[in-house]
Formats: C-alpha cells, sequence, structure tokens
C-alpha cells in the first residue's frame, strides 16, 4: 500500500526487514527443536544463534541471481553463520518458512486492527449514548419513512462492528496456524514431532494436516474478515455522506482550521474522508475475489497464489487499518446539526404518520384496502404540497367521521414513534 493511506504501526509488519526477521525467527526455532532431540549438536546450535544475521540489500542482491527469495535468504544468513549453516533449514522446504511467517505475520496484522476495531466501537456507544433521544428522519430508498433518532444509527453500527471483531477474532485464530511437514506434507524428512515443538515456541498451532502449503481456506476466511469490515465502514461512510449533502445538512465530519475543500469554489466543505473510507473499502472488498480464487492451487501445490498474496494481503491489511482510523477520527468528531434533523422531520408535511392513520382506519372498522387507498389518496396531495396529512386528513369526511379530534391529535404524536428507543437499547445490550 502506498504511504499515503499507511500507518507505520502496522505497515512495518510488511516490510521485508520485518518478514525475514521472522523467517530467521522460525529457522532459529527448528534449530532449538533439532538440538532438544540430539540431530544438531549444541556447539554448532550456539554458533547458529549467536552468528545468524541478514542484510536485505544481501538478500535480495543474491535473489536478482538465483531467482528464489528463500534460498537467496538462506545463502545470506549462511555467509555470515559459518560451516555451521549447513543446519540451517535442515529437513525443511521453503514453504514452511514462508506460510509459517505469513501467519505470523497476519496475526500481528489482526491484533493491531482489532484494537482500531475496539476504538471505533467506543466512539459509536459514545455518539449512541449521546444522541439516544435526539429525533431525525429514517429513511428507506432515501425517502422520508418514519422518524428515528441518531442515537439508533449509531448503536445500529455499533452492533454491526461488534459481529465484524467477532469475525476477526475467529479468523486470527484460524490463521494462527503453521507448518513443517516437508515438500508435501508427509513429514519425509524431519521427525513430525518437531512441528508442534516449533510452532508453540512462535505462538502458533501446528496445522493438522498441510500439503506444501497451508491451505488457502484459512486465508481467504481471513480476507473474508477484512472485506466485510471494510463493507461496513463503507456503510458507515455512505450514510455521512449522504446526510451532510447540502439538502440534508444534519452531520458533517470534521472540517480543519486551514482546510480548502476546492481549488475553484472557496464555500466547499466536502465529505473528504468518509469519501476515501469508502474507496479504499472498494479495494479490500475486490481484494476477496482474488483471496477465493487462491484456494484453487494444482495438487500439493502451485505457486500461482504466490504472487497475489503479496499485493492482496498487505494492501489489504494496511488499507482497512487506515480507513479504520479515519473513520475513528470522523467520529469522534463529528458536527451533529440538531434543528437540521428536527427541520428535515418536518419538511414531508408529515407524510410519516401514515401508517398511524391506516391502522387507526383499521381499528374502526375498514378493511386495510379501503384505509390504505383513503391514506393514499391525501398522501398524494401532500406530496403536491397542498396541505398537510392532519389538514387534509381532519378535511376528509370518510377519515374524520372515524377518527374524532381528539384521538386525531394523539394520532400526529412524533413521541409515539420513538416510544420503544430505550427498548431496543437495552435488547443491543447499550443500556
Amino acid at each position: 500500500m502506498i504511504d499515503r493511506y499507511s500507518r507505520k504501526e502496522i505497515s512495518d509488519i510488511w516490510t521485508l526487514e520485518n518478514k525475514f526477521r521472522i523467517w530467521l525467527d522460525i529457522e532459529i526455532a527448528a534449530c532449538e527443536a533439532h538440538a532438544e532431540k540430539g540431530l544438531i549438536p549444541r556447539e554448532d546450535l550456539a554458533v547458529i544463534k549467536e552468528k545468524a544475521a541478514f542484510r536485505v540489500e544481501r538478500i535480495l542482491e543474491i535473489e536478482d541471481q538465483v531467482h528464489h527469495d528463500v534460498i537467496a535468504f538462506l545463502t545470506a544468513v549462511g555467509e555470515n553463520i559459518g560451516p555451521a549453516s549447513r543446519y540451517v533449514h535442515y529437513g525443511l522446504t521453503s514453504s514452511d518458512i514462508v506460510d509459517t511467517a505469513l501467519s505470523i505475520q497476519m496475526r500481528q496484522s489482526g491484533t493491531i486492527l482489532l484494537r482500531g476495531v475496539n476504538a471505533l466501537m467506543a466512539a459509536l456507544k459514545a455518539k449512541a449514548l449521546a444522541y439516544k433521544h435526539t429525533p431525525c428522519m429514517g429513511r428507506s430508498h432515501g425517502v422520508h419513512a418514519e422518524p428515528t433518532t441518531f442515537g439508533m444509527k449509531m448503536a445500529l453500527y455499533f452492533k454491526e462492528f461488534e459481529r465484524d471483531r467477532e469475525r476477526l477474532e475467529r479468523a486470527i485464530e484460524n490463521i494462527s496456524f503453521g507448518k513443517l511437514s516437508g515438500a508435501v506434507g508427509t513429514f519425509s524428512n524431519i521427525d513430525p514431532a518437531l512441528e508442534a515443538v516449533v510452532c508453540a515456541k512462535l505462538g502458533l498451532k501446528a496445522d493438522p494436516i498441510s500439503t506444501q502449503v497451508i491451505q488457502r481456506d484459512r486465508h481467504a476466511e481471513f480476507m473474508a474478515a477484512l472485506a466485510i469490515t471494510a463493507g461496513t465502514l463503507d456503510q458507515l461512510a455512505t450514510e455521512i455522506r449522504h446526510l451532510q449533502r447540502t439538502e440534508v445538512r444534519e452531520v458533517e465530519e470534521p472540517f480543519q482550521k486551514g482546510q480548502k475543500g476546492s481549488s475553484a469554489m472557496p464555500h466547499k466543505r466536502n465529505p473528504i474522508l468518509a469519501e476515501r473510507v469508502s474507496g479504499l473499502s472498494r479495494v479490500i472488498k475486490a481484494n476477496m475475489n482474488v483471496a477465493l480464487d487462491n484456494m484453487t492451487l494444482w495438487h500439493e501445490r502451485d505457486i500461482s497464489h504466490s504472487s497475489a498474496e503479496r499485493v492482496i494481503l498487505p494492501d489489504s491489511i494496511i488499507a482497512l487499518d487506515y480507513i479504520l482510523h479515519r473513520m475513528i477520527f470522523i467520529i469522534e468528531n463529528l458536527h451533529v446539526y440538531e434543528d437540521s434533523m428536527i427541520e428535515n422531520i418536518g419538511r414531508t408535511g408529515g407524510l410519516y404518520f401514515s401508517q398511524a392513520l391506516l391502522l387507526a382506519l383499521v381499528e374502526k372498522g375498514l378493511s386495510r384496502e379501503d384505509a390504505y387507498a383513503l391514506v393514499q389518496g391525501i398522501a398524494m396531495r401532500v406530496w403536491k404540497r397542498e396541505g398537510t396529512l392532519m389538514e387534509l386528513a381532519r378535511k376528509e369526511p370518510a377519515i374524520a367521521g372515524k377518527i374524532p379530534g381528539a384521538e386525531m391529535d394523539a394520532l400526529f404524536d412524533m413521541s409515539a414513534y420513538l416510544k420503544n428507543i430505550d427498548f431496543v437499547f437495552r435488547k443491543a445490550g447499550l443500556d
């Protein structure tokens, strides 16, 4: 991922320096396990641990000749160790190192992503509670439906990110596996007992069965957790972008001192942060398709997945981390315009009371079809600005004759729509 959309904490995990450091940790852990079994002399193990080192530049220089990154790595490390290097990588295949290291990188990244999700959930919960009873218009198909509260909107996303967190936790658990099972998973040149020992040293579990590689359903599941979380972020960003439209202006993302919105129009305050979240979420979601394709490998392994993973895994992880932190900033500093929310509720002449009026007529003995036709008839006139729904209902004999004045007044009380907000919050665990 380009630096513009990267945070150092997580992008450092995907540097060559860190990758090769993990490779070396795995090789040393394997040597230690061999030594415990008496397969490597203790004095040679001591030399390996003392002298094992690498320079990224030297590895790349060798790789340019041999066209194999693991061989280049082993050669560079061996140059520093000397004769004892003959025990490094003993009985292993390249993917024993590469796939086990990749699991570690993904687990490290997942831990950071979880912290981001938790921070965003905390920000959403704070907003949900602060605006729990702040009325705003609910919309379906982009059209006014019935009133809700802004706190309800925030609570909804809190719960969705809670599910995202659960998915990410499961994905981290299922990617936290290593393998040291050799060229086709049969342990042909390594003691099978060493795999669990080495994996435990690295904080991993041994994959129950593998080929030359760890099966890519694990990686696809991890990518799915990233993609779904990106989808939630996109949905929240889209909500903010709509509510910031000039005609709506119920919320606004932070606009900092000195910020400029347009090279041509000095008045512009655009939702660029939310738009950036939406844009990068598309990259992550698109990469999910590649992860699914990577599940299909020839027999015990081919290398078609490798080049793709070198792009989609770090890019998706770093991008998700970035947009999580952008959204945390947006939510924590969101401008909420309660007056605009009230103004927008009244913009459609009380049309949102149509269902209450319909049900009241049904309770008075009308068929649902007849009641629907009556209410729809006056509602269409409200759209034409001939009056409010209450005004036209009072003037319609077939309605006014069924519902007396005081009862009509009670029907057109917005608080009835919000009477169960506390119940919803309790049900969502936000009381």
